[in-house]
């Protein structure tokens, strides 16, 4: 599992059992204090520093870092946005020695922290208050953000009020919804955790890179994962997923299709199949491991005959694109369980409705209503098994937008469902594999580049 994700209940309940346990909630704002302040000390040495802080326990956190920094010769000056409200944040402007400015017209400096407002706010800034924030942060060469950037909801990950972007977000104790969600997300290049001595668990991860292994030295095409990509109106969305299938370590990839003939097929297997016995027949095979249906299936009555067979062979199944759009139709008690499915947002509407909560809560509602892992694609891809397991991966690369990436990773799924019988694991990999070929093959890259850097993915994780 990756590092795991805390909403904003489940961080307040892991501080308050650090508190009964014996630790005084003054003492956890010291930890939380320190270990913000160290990042901050190795990544910016003696720059001259303003730290912003607000009327909580956030603005407390804020105290103890301008002290810390100072003490460790940091020129620091301190601008409050109004008087402390809580017990150990009053006791942390009280333990600092230096004046306190107004926010409202402080003057910038090399470096801002922003120590303003944190997990579990509710409403966005004033007016005012976000303008300032917006201009001290980009006046600095170098800007931070406690916990979450002030105006950030946590769990969801929504602007409350416009937020600017800073270069480090540092998370105290845990990660939050909203340091993978988007927008918010992108309001912070780097993100780091700053361990405070709490214990956090979760069914929601940030999602890791996976641990693959080569085949056993006995290994043959068929032990290692037969797949099957459904072929239909648009042949080069088919091409592209079976592609990418074929190199994800699966062992066989025959394409069942009606076109013949097309040329570049390399290691693919064509079964031509013009008719519905015919298609029956190709996926009459004990030895499949994953049928993938969606990628240039059409919507005709011909991919409806098609895809109704797939559905009723029995396989373990990944559907995606124009298979998500026809089960759309026929509603969500409809999609086989057990099957991976593949939606962008778009697509997940039409399947699922509009579903209330964050996108977290939403995939995790989808995957339990239709009984299937759930890969809720876009900038954040959230992964949502029916038993409560949530991966979350961020930060992948915007080039990702353009035509046949999601081919590419429908296909890259069928692939490593075939290589570990394991529908939840199998999207992870695939997920994290396709961000990772993405990042190998750069900007301006098309899904066939993404194919090529497949191979390299595998071989860093093996």
């Amino acid at each position: 599992m990756g590092d795991p994700v805390l909403t904003a209940a489940r961080m307040r309940a892991a501080e308050q059992a650090v508190i009964a346990s014996g630790v005084p909630e003054y003492a956890l704002m010291e930890r939380a204090g320190a270990a913000a302040a160290e990042i901050i000390w190795r990544a910016g040495g003696s720059r001259d520093t303003l730290v912003l802080c607000g009327p909580g326990n956030n603005g407390g956190d804020g105290f103890v870092i301008a002290r810390i920094l100072r003490a460790k010769g940091v020129p620091v000056r301190v601008a409050a946005l109004g008087e402390s409200r809580t017990t150990s944040s009053l006791q942390a402007r009280a333990a600092w020695a230096g004046p306190v400015e107004s926010l409202i017209g402080a003057q910038p400096a090399t470096q801002l922290v922003d120590a303003l407002f944190g997990t579990g706010l509710t409403r966005g800034l004033d007016e005012r208050v976000a303008g300032e924030l917006h201009r001290l942060v980009a006046l600095a060469s170098h800007s931070h953000a406690i916990d979450l950037p002030s105006g950030v909801e946590t769990d969801s990950g929504a602007l409350l009020s416009p937020v600017p972007r800073f270069d480090t977000g540092i998370a105290l104790g845990a990660l939050k919804p909203a340091h993978l969600l988007h927008p918010a997300a992108d309001r912070m290049a780097r993100l780091l955790c700053a361990d405070i001595g709490i214990a956090a668990t979760s069914d929601i991860c940030r999602l890791a890179p996976p641990s693959l292994h080569p085949p056993a030295t006995d290994a043959h095409k068929y032990s290692r994962g037969l797949v099957a990509v459904m072929g239909g109106a648009m042949a080069g969305a088919s091409l592209l997923a079976s592609h990418a299938a074929a190199r994800s370590g699966a062992g066989m990839v025959r394409r069942i299709a009606a076109d013949t003939g097309i040329a570049g097929l390399d290691a693919i297997v064509t079964s031509p199949a013009k008719t519905a016995a015919a298609v029956e027949q190709a996926l009459h095979d004990g030895r499949l491991a994953a049928v993938l249906a969606g990628p240039g299936l059409g919507r005709d009555e011909d991919a409806r005959e098609r895809l109704n067979i797939v559905l009723k062979s029995g396989h373990p199944l990944v559907l995606d694109a124009d298979a998500l759009n026809i089960l759309a139709e026929a509603g969500v008690d409809h999609l086989p369980a057990g099957a991976v499915l593949t939606p962008h947002e778009a697509e997940f509407a039409r399947l699922f409705g509009d579903l209330p909560g964050s996108k977290i809560d939403r995939a995790l509602d989808a995957a339990r209503r239709s009984r299937c892992v759930v890969i809720h694609k876009g900038p954040d891809t959230v992964i949502a098994a029916p038993d409560g397991r949530v991966a979350v991966a961020s930060h992948g690369s915007s080039w990702l937008s353009t035509a046949g990436t999601g081919d590419v990773l429908a296909g890259l799924v069928a692939g490593r469902l075939a290589v570990t019988r394991d529908g939840y694991q199998a999207a992870c990999e695939a997920v994290w594999l396709h961000g990772e070929a993405a990042r190998r093959a750069g900007v301006a890259f098309v899904a066939d580049d993404l194919i090529e850097r497949l191979p390299g993915a595998i071989a860093r994780r093996l």
